[in-house]
């Protein structure tokens, strides 16, 4: 199988969607993505992650009940599949490969 790279902020967008789980909609994960990273950023990026995201099979998306809040306008909710999460765990077992075999002195010190 062919293997599907993301970019940071694909995976960025990826990720926040699992935290967000059933309440993942544009607006949401922009404002988490914000929350989380302290850097702005514009709906029309992420809903063109989102729509990348989608393209490659690793988010689903239905349409949520209508709210009063929008106007009674229905909300498009995202989910992450089986093979976004496939990705997102690769990912991870791959930095934390990298991240184990960095020698102590490879890197300066830093104060948190």
């Amino acid at each position: 199988m062919k293997r599907t790279y993301l970019g940071e902020f694909e995976e960025i967008v990826l990720l926040t969607v699992a935290v967000l789980n059933e309440g993942a909609y544009g607006v949401a994960i922009t404002d988490e993505l914000e929350r989380q990273t302290g850097r702005s950023v514009s709906i029309s990026a992420v809903h063109a992650a989102l729509h990348r995201l989608a393209e490659k099979g690793m988010l689903s998306s239905q349409m949520g009940e209508a709210t009063a809040e929008r106007g009674g306008r229905r909300k498009r909710l995202f989910t992450v599949t089986a093979l976004g999460s496939r990705a997102l765990h690769d990912i991870r077992a791959v930095r934390n490969q990298l991240w184990e075999s960095i020698s102590p002195q490879a890197l300066p010190a830093i104060s948190l």
